[in-house]
């Protein structure tokens, strides 16, 4: 008998690996975080599909999401990256990286860690939702517009309320998975 899913991820399978082993799972290193913010960041305007195709890509264009290396990445660099036909060429995104780098940095020292800023949102526990349809899940919450509001303060770009909700979605902050999918009790295990 086959595992049910939610719908997005029926009908590839790198998606589908996606959501059976990464999507909504509570995420802490501070690493993967930045990973998914660059990644969220690019795909704006594009189909999340297309941003997992290119993510082994992203990794060796952006030293595996090395935030310390990426923060003092030089023109020259952003030259170099904007030749990259293997990644997203847009040069307010990949400027974008750099200055959520130092941002993302600059969180570090004051708070210690990026995941104790951002856990912090949400008390440090998950918040589980109870969608039984796809149509249900929202594109933003009043909590992404709050924790969008306080990155653009802290100097990040490229970080809407939209990015934001489904980076939340990505490492875990909501389980958007929907009550059937067999994910959802999985990761509601975990805390």
């Amino acid at each position: 008998m086959s595992k049910k899913r939610c719908e997005w991820a029926l009908h590839d399978e790198l998606m589908r690996n996606y959501h059976d082993t990464e999507w909504g799972v509570p995420q802490h290193d501070d690493t993967i975080l930045f990973e998914f913010l660059v990644l969220e960041g690019m795909q704006a305007g594009l189909s999340w599909n297309t941003i997992l195709r290119k993510r082994d890509n992203f990794r060796q264009a952006f030293d595996n999401f090395d935030y310390s290396k990426i923060s003092k990445y030089s023109e020259e660099r952003i030259e170099n990256l904007l030749q990259n036909k293997r990644i997203i060429r847009n040069k307010l995104k990949i400027k974008s990286v750099i200055t959520n780098a130092k941002s993302f940095l600059a969180i570090q020292d004051e708070y210690g860690t990026f995941d104790a800023y951002i856990w912090s949102f949400v008390d440090y526990k998950p918040i589980l939702n109870s969608w039984t349809s796809l149509n249900q899940l929202p594109s933003n919450t009043e909590l992404s517009e709050k924790i969008s509001r306080d990155l653009k303060k802290k100097g990040f770009k490229f970080i809407g309320t939209t990015i934001v909700y489904a980076f939340m979605q990505a490492v875990g902050l909501v389980n958007d998975h929907t009550t059937y999918c067999f994910r959802y009790e999985e990761i509601k295990q975990t805390y």
